[in-house]
């Protein structure tokens, strides 16, 4: 009995020593009015390396929020969100770090620039292997508002922190810190903790931590919170509760999700059944408590639910509930018991969440389509996406980044990976791929494989190599493609079937590889609509031909059922039988392609021209959602006020190149005929060819370069009763070549551009260049630099119609969207578009026909009010060079998209008080819906 003892006593102190070799006591005080939270804190941590430390690196994620050129800052800077920069300064956090002590000895620490919420101590004593050191600090956060990143304290003074308090940094033979770029992606060792937090009484706590006890007084209450190897602590100060608690039969669920006004005893029900999901799937949850916060779900929701407003409901509100659990639980599930590298090796975490997510869609709701009811309303139903499962918005939204090559390998770094490649597409590509896999393996081989890493794995360092034992010890086939090529690389996947040939009772099958990479494809013999046999091919190069039975199949297809995310599915069919593999289809708006069908899109269009008038018509385009290589368009327009048929069209080819500067060159024709002046029109062709360049290795980078050849051909009308006399010759041709540089970004924005112009009657060259700089202090300065001069000029002495312009460029070139671009009175007039002089006055020397040098600036007054001031020269033949100037008020409501310019003095003088003072007003102004949505879009990529 003495030996039982003494074996069930160690046995037990080796358990406890197991599970809290690591540990973190805070004694932590909460000042709602201050915003404020004093922490104590004690770390006990153990060097598992085979390494002596002499330093120890923390993680100090709130004062990430202190400064303005903090990782954190640039990375909003990079993804435009100007409420961090334009933030008042005590709503951004900091940490105030009093003290670092070891066994009672003060430390010397410093914080490393530019990762100001990384901390670097020096020991006194270095840590052995296998030995642990113990750290006390003691510090005061202030905490930030939740606007940057949902966490932090609200408008309603509660707190929400996740990433808050300070924690020692990853050491596996180097050191594995990283700065809070908002990626919820912060590292650290699993460790037990012990919470004591001290708040006002009117505040309840919520936290997944066990909660030991809890006393009141004086008003405020000290609760006591516990918990065994964490990977992260998420705790929440609320004045009004709007958690709600579910005991399932695995783990308890707390939640303040959205119930889509369920009733209690469907929700319990919901609940229950996603936990047991989880559980069979991936294994017992290790902790007592899972929990959901409405915050989550906000950074990471079911896209397509999140778009719609709360009166369309195309998802009954049991599956729309039911989804946002299950996709919540997925990532706190795995990100609670999966010690993965997140910047590294987020791709397993996101794939296997995604996987489960289609999956658990596939069991309980496979007939559920993307569109949920509306599929079934008249009109929506003629559309291809109505036809679309609701899994498949996985495969279409991965695709949506592929066509722009604008996707990335999910083995990048996180913080590497372009804002809608982090949300989205990585995540999609990663579990469309699991499953891609697994059907490949067959066997449910991804399922077992899976289920045995999570369940053997938790609470354990894992990455991919281990994660492709795994997959590589449940397969039967090679799958050294998938972790190779599909996770490692942004290659893409793309065969066709080449031809089909019987050959007695046979058929000859030659199928194509249209890129580099050996991914299998899934070969379908299909006859009266019905599959006849399905086979999988190993990726080849080139070509491949093999032979099967002639069972009067009809039909062929690769990837039929669509479980390959493959870059272009139009090419996959043939028909045996049939003349045409895909008939015509015309469909009523932009839709989703069909790939059994040859689609033309038809739209009303309408445009605007002070000239023609309101112009109506039909636009005819083959654009889908998802990007193509080869596009069209036709827009016959009628002119309510010119009674005339007047529009445009374009071709374009775009070559998408991969790992090269050069992503992709577009070679376009495009042509138009509108009028230019009253009852006259013109029109204009253009074939053009554009190179672009960015940073190959680096997306997030917006440095951009951009050559263009092009050669422009205008026929103007003119009048033949010579009442309106046509400036410059009625016909011409232009050779344009241009190059330029651009690196837009929110705090620092830059362009230069070359420009040379060849025609029969004059020859000029122009350069222009423009900053933008955001200071600290929230103030923007603006300079631009605009310099031209003929190479030779015939045309001089009969117009400016050519010539440089220093207020409002004539557009020989028809290439700027004037409103009435042949006004020289009235409103339409005063329309600015800054180019060439770039002035804003109507000086008495508009135009330059031999050189002009001119520059342009702006700063900032009080938020979008700013004074502007232009200085140049303008030089005409027969004339002495003519020094100009102009300076007044800027009101920069959306730059590049609505301004107004108030003139106040000039070389006329003081312009603000003449009485004409409101023909001097200029005004900036885009109607195009495309320009300004790109405002937008600019923040998804």
């Amino acid at each position: 009995m003495k030996h039982l003892y003494l074996v069930v006593l160690f046995s037990l102190g080796f358990c406890l020593t197991a599970s809290s070799q690591n540990s973190i006591q805070i004694d932590a005080v909460f000042n709602a009015q201050l915003k404020t939270v004093s922490i104590q804190q004690d770390i006990e941590f153990t060097n598992t390396s085979k390494d002596t430390l002499q330093v120890i690196y923390l993680q100090d994620w709130t004062h990430s929020y202190s400064d303005k050129n903090s990782p954190l800052a640039v990375r909003f800077a990079e993804e435009f969100k100007n409420t961090f920069h334009f933030a008042k300064d005590d709503d951004r956090g900091f940490t105030d770090l009093n003290t670092i002590s070891q066994n009672e000895m003060v430390l010397n620490f410093e914080r490393l620039d530019p990762q100001i919420d990384i901390i670097k101590v020096t020991l006194k004593n270095p840590v052995l292997p296998n030995s642990s050191y113990q750290l006390h600090l003691e510090y005061t956060l202030q905490i930030q508002n939740d606007k940057f990143t949902r966490y932090g304290i609200n408008g309603n003074g509660e707190f929400h922190l996740r990433h808050w308090y300070i924690v020692p940094a990853v050491y596996n033979g180097t050191w594995q810190y990283f700065s809070n770029k908002d990626l919820d992606d912060q590292y650290t060792y699993p460790y037990n903790i012990t919470f004591n937090a001290t708040f006002p009484a009117q505040f309840k706590a919520i936290s997944e931590l066990n909660p030991v006890k809890e006393i009141e007084n004086n008003g405020l209450k000290t609760l006591q919170l516990k918990g065994e190897n964490r990977l992260n602590t998420k705790f929440s100060l609320v004045k009004t509760d709007e958690f709600y608690t579910t005991e399932t039969d695995f783990y308890n669920i707390q939640s303040n999700l959205d119930t889509e006004d369920l009733p209690v005893e469907e929700i319990a029900i919901i609940n229950d059944k996603v936990a047991q999901y989880l559980s069979n799937n991936l294994g017992d949850y290790p902790h007592k408590n899972l929990l959901l916060s409405y915050i989550d779900y906000k950074k990471e929701p079911i896209y397509g639910l999140n778009l719609l407003p709360d009166f369309i409901r195309p998802f009954p509100d049991n599956f729309q509930y039911e989804l946002k659990i299950l996709k919540t639980s997925l990532r706190n599930y795995l990100e609670n018991t999966l010690l993965i590298n997140p910047r590294k090796d987020q791709w397993i975490l996101d794939g296997i969440q995604t996987y489960y997510l289609m999956k658990y869609v596939d069991d309980y709701y496979p007939n559920t389509k993307i569109l949920g009811a509306l599929a079934d309303f008249w009109g929506v139903r003629a559309f291809h996406a109505s036809d679309l499962k609701f899994n498949e918005q996985y495969n279409f939204l991965y695709m949506h980044m592929a066509r722009q090559a604008l996707d990335q390998p999910l083995t990048m770094a996180k913080d590497s990976l372009l804002k809608f490649n982090k949300n989205i597409s990585n995540k999609y590509k990663a579990g469309v791929g699991l499953k891609y896999l697994n059907e490949y393996e067959g066997n449910q081989t991804v399922d077992n494989a899976i289920e045995r890493f999570v369940k053997t794995e938790k609470l354990k360092p894992v990455d991919t190599e281990l994660f492709k034992n795994y997959i590589h010890d449940a397969s039967t086939k090679d799958q050294s493609w998938f972790f190779n090529e599909y996770i490692a690389t942004n290659n893409k996947i793309d065969y066709k079937i080449k031809d089909v040939d019987v050959k007695g009772d046979s058929l000859k099958v030659t199928i194509r590889n249209l890129r580099t990479s050996k991914m299998p494809i899934s070969f379908y013999t299909i006859k009266n609509d019905s599959i006849v046999s399905k086979s999988w091919l190993e990726g080849f190069s080139g070509t491949k031909t093999f032979y099967i039975p002639n069972e009067n199949q009809d039909h062929f297809a690769l990837n039929f059922d669509n479980t390959i995310p493959e870059f272009n599915t139009r090419n996959n069919w043939e028909s045996l039988n049939s003349w045409f593999n895909k008939p015509l289809q015309f469909r009523l708006f932009k839709d989703i392609e069909d790939p059994n069908y040859n689609q033309v899109f038809f739209m009303p269009e309408i445009d605007y021209n002070f000239y023609d008038g309101v112009a109506l018509g039909l636009k005819l385009y083959n654009k889908t959602i998802l990007s193509k290589r080869f596009l069209y368009r036709l827009t016959p327009q009628y002119g309510f006020k010119s009674k005339q048929i007047v529009g445009s069209g374009s071709l374009i080819y775009n070559l998408i190149t991969e790992d090269n500067d050069n992503f992709y060159t577009r070679f376009g024709f495009s042509g138009e005929y509108f009028n230019y002046a009253p009852n006259l029109s013109y029109y204009s062709y253009n074939p053009y060819i554009s190179f672009n360049f960015r940073n190959k290795d680096d997306y997030r980078d917006n440095y951009r370069r951009r050559l263009v050849f092009r050669h422009v051909t205008v026929s103007r009308e003119v009048d033949p009763t010579g009442e309106f006399e046509t400036d410059g010759e009625p016909k011409y041709s232009v050779f344009n070549a241009s190059y330029g540089e651009s690196d837009p970004n929110l705090k620092n924005f830059f362009s230069w551009n070359t420009d040379l112009q060849l025609a029969k009657d004059f020859g000029k060259v122009s350069a222009t260049l423009e900053y933008r700089k955001l200071s600290e202090n929230n103030r923007q300065f603006n300079v631009r630099l605009f310099a031209g001069s003929f190479l030779y000029n015939r045309t001089f002495q009969d117009s400016d119609f050519f010539s440089f312009a220093l207020d409002r460029p004539t557009d020989y070139l028809f290439d700027y969207n004037y409103l009435g671009r042949s006004e020289e009175t009235g409103l339409l007039s005063q329309q600015i578009i800054v180019s060439e002089g770039g002035f804003k006055s109507k000086l008495n020397t508009p135009f330059a026909n031999q050189w002009i040098a001119t520059a342009n600036s702006s700063l900032t007054i009080w938020r979008y009010i700013m004074a502007y001031g232009d200085v140049g020269f303008v030089d005409n033949h027969f004339e002495d060079p003519t020094f100009v100037y102009d300076s007044g008020i800027r009101l920069n409501l959306v730059e590049d998209y609505f301004e107004l310019y108030f003139p106040v003095y000039s070389n006329l003088g003081w312009e603000i008080g003449e009485n004409n003072y409101g023909e001097r007003i200029r005004f900036i102004v885009t109607l195009s819906p495309k320009t300004l949505l790109g405002l937008f879009t600019r923040r998804w990529y």
